[in-house]
């Protein structure tokens, strides 16, 4: 079985992120979202409610698995027998990053590849943190995200 994993914060998921999670499924078996515990970053959403945003939005795809991790990425591949990262590139801009990332976990584990994939087009300018800027100030981001996530982002945004 072919499984890869596709890290991320993902404060919130994005239709883009579902884009590319669709796309990853057409090359690997099995494609585990995970959520990256990150302590630079500081999340809108909780752990337990960004992993109940993105199982509801994959419910419907079947080889999708869902879980949080915390750690080096390369061993938490090993424990799940994953032999690639999925990252999706919206632009040029994001390239440096990704393949430092890339780079390196190579270094760490030359086993494991890193499939870039890119989205849809429409989704190229999207990013969890332009969704959060502008339903922070009441703006429209029923087209960016799933009517779920739409929901939960009023709800946070409701009480500021």
């Amino acid at each position: 079985m072919r499984t890869a994993i596709y890290p991320g914060t993902f404060d919130p998921i994005t239709n883009g992120h579902i884009d590319i999670i669709q796309r990853a499924l057409k090359l690997f078996d099995k494609v585990i979202i995970t959520v990256a515990r990150n302590s630079v970053k500081d999340p809108l959403f909780s752990e337990e409610e960004r992993l109940a945003m993105i199982k509801e939005a994959v419910r419907h795809l079947k080889g999708v698995e869902v879980d949080s991790f915390d750690g080096l990425l390369v061993s938490y591949a090993r424990r799940k027998k994953a032999t690639a990262f999925v990252r999706g590139l919206r632009a040029i801009s994001d390239f440096e990053y990704e393949l430092q990332m890339a780079l390196m976990n190579r270094k760490l584990n030359e086993d494991l590849v890193t499939v870039f994939l890119m989205p849809n087009e429409k989704y190229t300018y999207l990013n969890s943190s332009i969704v959060r800027e502008i339903a922070r100030h009441r703006g429209n981001v029923s087209k960016f995200v799933p009517p779920h996530v739409l929901r939960e982002l009023k709800k946070k945004f409701a009480h500021m």
